[in-house]
């Protein structure tokens, strides 16, 4: 992982503080001193010190949950809002969410503390396929599926391709499952408003190998060995 990552996961500061201690040549890589915040280390293997002391690092923990609609995807939030954290319980580690859903949507959703295993999750040239369940207003014509498939325009961008299943349809409003490779902010609810079916329901089901499976809103489990050796072997880190 990155070395301002490895930094922030052991507590000694926020990324962007911890990327400042390292351009100032407070951290040393075994006895060496770095001050590139990108430079990839090895925490279970690299001896890492800041400010002459050395940094302790949590074991890695993998946990998935089915975030319930309303529910908002970060530490903390100002206004009161519930958060996913505030379903869990305490846990003797610090764990980050890797990428977000929004607040009205539901869904599998990783928490990890394995750097390394949410940079390759998540950074775009990975193209790390998400699945999703959407119900929207309506019935999709076969154009306007060849058209959100291809690809749209937003913000001035082209979203990337997607492949697009249709479910179940009713005279009212369809069930589709949508797989892509992108994360871009309600990127799904964007393109869906634009070819006039807007979203109803949104539940994300499947991230790179794992899957929502049976989990009911609110509810979490640990990955297995297997599952985290499954993981670890999609993304291409050697010893998963």
């Amino acid at each position: 992982m990155r070395l301002q990552v490895a930094l922030s996961h052991a507590g000694i500061a926020s990324r962007r503080k911890s990327a400042e201690l390292i351009r100032r040549g407070s951290v040393t890589v075994n006895g060496r001193i770095v001050t590139q915040p990108g430079f990839r280390v090895d925490p279970g293997k690299d001896e890492i010190l800041c400010g002459g002391k050395r940094c302790v690092f949590e074991k890695p923990v993998y946990l998935v949950i089915n975030k319930p609609k309303g529910v908002i995807t970060t530490k903390s939030d100002s206004l009161g809002r519930k958060t996913v954290f505030d379903i869990l319980p305490k846990l003797p580690c610090r764990l980050y969410h890797v990428g977000r859903l929004d607040r009205d949507s539901s869904g599998l959703l990783l928490l990890t503390n394995d750097g390394e295993v949410a940079y390759r999750l998540t950074h775009p040239k990975h193209e790390i396929e998400r699945v999703y369940d959407v119900v929207i207003a309506g019935l999709l014509i076969h154009d306007e599926k060849r058209r959100l498939e291809r690809g749209i325009y937003f913000d001035g961008k082209r979203t990337s391709p997607c492949r697009i299943e249709e479910i179940k349809t009713q005279r009212s409003q369809s069930l589709v499952r949508v797989t892509l490779h992108e994360g871009k902010k309600r990127q799904l609810r964007r393109m869906f408003e634009i070819a006039g079916h807007p979203v109803m329901r949104l539940e994300r089901i499947g991230f790179g190998p794992l899957a929502l499976g049976k989990l009911r809103p609110g509810e979490f489990r640990f990955l297995g060995a297997n599952e985290i050796k499954r993981l670890k072997s999609a993304l291409g880190i050697n010893g998963g």
